[in-house]
């Protein structure tokens, strides 16, 4: 059953109150809200509430619209929470759905959407791999895969994390042989690979087995994934035993290697409950006011891992409403298993229950086991939920007292809530790369870590300086320009500015909490891998663009580049060192070490693909087949660049019109 689109026709009702309101001072609160009321209707839907900027604030759903926010008018006994969102309503906005059930689904996407600061929102959404072998050429091939299911082929998962799925896929490997290299490579082979040779390969790309045995050994493999371990050990027994029997010894031992291989990959499933084929396991921890959620998954009876999540939530909400909305979100844009097992009770799990069928368009149960297996189960979730979380306040909180001594080392009036550091890499100016990796108060946000390719045509090559300016441009433009307008301060007057995020209000000590919420996009401190003229510039560039309130502090080498003997270069003070021993100095040499390796994991990344690139990659038309004959006629790309027209044609697959863009291609490029 479709789910209506919030900006289809129709669908939105956002009349706004008739009530007047000042100019520089819109109307918030109940009196807003109330105006609403005449034009609602007493069906079910999806509400938006939105603040004097016009950011959704909050996203919920009625199954009558009108008597749920007619509840909003009565103040007396609403929790502080709903208060302050009550006060700060300034709009709100409407959508009609057909049933509860749809309302729910609308309301998990729209939460997703916006991610509004009054709802529980999920913060780690990335799309979880699969294992997919694909169907749609003569070999088939197995990889790792995550998004959009457009391949043909057969899908195997979720698994927790891309470690699992390449673990697994390691292991089929030596199982079944099956190849994994990409189309491109597979059709240029001459000679098997190093994989053959390892025997973790059985080299179809260059006939060592033929397609129909290989054919066998995919369907052997899709058998095993599909959860016929058991008969595919089997049977691989049995073989090995006539084998033995007929004295083909080598291809006994292949074949017990493979069953070797087979236990190997079961015994990496780790907890393999009976009479559980298909289900998610969802279980939630409290502690200080912070929320875990574990979710395991199993699929064909095997455990295919976990993921700990941290959903951002008000402290009050207790932990049954946190796992409700979390669940919802979760099935948001991932398939639906047949069994979700939850720790808690949740209030919504009938209707949650009836539009995950709808989504799926099959039965869906949603169960909290109170004994037996899958109660096991849940258990064992719950306890991987305790213990994360109390791994994640251990380390917020050790990480929040490194940050405010960093402050107080560096002289900044409050404890810093997002640190940047930047760091560049080249050879000799070739291939130069800027990073920038981003650290707060949970440690490091790698979903806020920038690279920047060094494109400047007037930069000389292997100059620093510039490529830090650069760099640093590049980052701080778009801050500038979003703050446009807003009054900015002299390093004089402070060194930094708490704020929660762009454009927003100042973080409410009852809203803070050690795990925090979104980082700010403008950093508090910015750490530059250099001495004095690495700071000098990165204070020109702030200053130019008026951001010269950040602080910026030089990270530069000991003498012998020793680590423990870097020396400090902080704007208006001599350069100094830090104690041997000062934790802090352990802390920035983390931070400095982190923006190196990843400035130079991006620089090898951008030189390994200039050393591989091959200039007939670029021409239109010329796929692996092309490719390979002309590689094999003429030797090298040099060659070809260097052969006429007639010396093309005569390769075999290339007709006049191709040797005539091949040419015109490598021509064009010397002119």
């Amino acid at each position: 059953m479709p789910i209506p689109d919030d900006k289809a026709d129709g669908g939105l009702a956002p009349a706004r109150p008739s009530k007047p309101r000042e100019a520089n001072a819109p109307a918030t609160g109940p009196d807003v809200i109330a105006g609403y009321l005449k034009t609602l209707t007493t069906g079910p839907g999806v509400y938006r509430m939105l603040d004097a900027a016009g950011d959704v604030i909050y996203v919920g759903k009625a199954r009558n619209l009108k008597a749920r926010v007619q509840n909003y008018t009565r103040l007396a006994g609403l929790p502080n929470r709903t208060l302050r969102m009550v006060q700060a309503t300034a709009a709100m906005e409407f959508v009609s759905v057909r049933t509860e059930a749809e309302a729910l689904l609308l309301e998990a996407n729209l939460i997703k959407r916006f991610r509004p600061r009054f709802n529980v929102t999920l913060r780690d959404d990335k799309s979880f791999p699969y294992i997919l072998i694909r169907r749609d050429q003569g070999a088939p091939q197995i990889l790792k895969h995550r998004g959009a299911r457009t391949v043909k082929g057969e899908y195997f998962g979720p698994f927790a994390s891309a470690g699992a799925v390449n673990r697994t896929i390691n292991l089929l490997e030596r199982a079944f042989l099956l190849r994994s290299c990409s189309d491109s490579v597979f059709e240029s082979r001459t000679r098997p690979c190093l994989l053959y040779q390892i025997k973790r390969c059985s080299a179809p790309c260059t006939g060592e087995i033929s397609l129909e045995d290989y054919g066998r050994l995919v369907d052997e493999a899709i058998r095993f994934l599909k959860g016929e371990s058991q008969s595919v050990r089997e049977m691989y027994q049995r073989l090995m035993e006539e084998a033995a029997e007929r004295l083909e010894f080598e291809r006994a031992a292949m074949l017990r290697n493979r069953l070797w291989a087979l236990a190997h990959v079961q015994a990496e499933q780790a907890i393999n409950p009976e009479g559980v084929e298909e289900a998610d396991v969802f279980a939630a921890y409290q502690e200080a006011g912070q929320t875990c959620i574990q979710v395991f998954f199993f699929r064909v009876g095997q455990n295919w891992g976990n993921r700990a999540y941290y959903p951002k939530a008000d402290r009050s909400l207790p932990v049954e409403e946190v796992l409700d909305s979390f669940v919802a979100q979760f099935y948001d844009d991932k398939p639906v298993p047949r069994l979700i097992l939850l720790s808690h009770d949740i209030a919504n799990r009938a209707l949650l229950e009836e539009a995950l069928c709808i989504k799926a368009d099959r039965r869906v149960e949603i169960r909290v086991p109170q004994r037996g297996v899958k109660s096991g189960l849940v258990e064992h979730a719950l306890a991987n939920a305790r213990e994360a979380l109390g791994r994640k306040l251990a380390e917020s909180s050790s990480q929040r007292a490194l940050l405010a001594a960093l402050g107080e080392r560096f002289g900044l009036k409050h404890p810093p809530q997002r640190v940047d550091v930047f760091d560049n890499s080249h050879i000799m100016g070739t291939n130069a790369v800027g990073g920038m990796i981003v650290a707060g108060p949970e440690g490091f946000a790698k979903s806020a870590y920038r690279k920047f390719n060094i494109r400047s045509e007037t930069l000389t090559p292997g100059d620093d300086y510039a490529m830090m300016r650069e760099v640093l441009t590049r980052r701080f433009r778009r801050l500038a320009e979003n703050e446009a307008g807003a009054p900015t301060e002299t390093p004089a007057e402070a060194l930094w500015e708490h704020v929660a995020a762009e454009g927003s209000q100042p973080i409410d000590e009852e809203d803070a909490s050690p795990l925090g919420g979104a980082l700010p996009e403008r950093p508090d401190l910015v750490l530059v891998d250099g001495g004095a003229g690495q700071l000098t510039v990165a204070r020109e560039v702030l200053a130019e663009l008026g951001l010269g309130h950040i602080a910026v502090v030089g990270v530069a080498k000991g003498p012998d580049r020793d680590a423990g003997r870097e020396h400090f270069h902080v704007p208006g003070r001599a350069s100094f060192m830090l104690e041997p021993r000062d934790p802090v100095l352990y802390f920035v040499q983390r931070l400095r070490d982190e923006a190196h390796r990843f400035a130079i994991g991006t620089h090898r990344a951008k030189r390994a693909k200039a050393l591989g690139a091959n200039p007939l990659d670029e021409i239109p038309g010329v796929g692996p087949t092309r490719k390979r004959a002309l590689l094999k006629h003429f030797g090298s790309a040099k060659a070809v660049s260097r052969a006429g027209v007639d010396d093309l044609v005569a390769v075999d697959g290339i007709s006049a019109e191709m040797a005539r863009k091949i040419y015109d291609f490598f021509h064009e490029r010397r002119v």
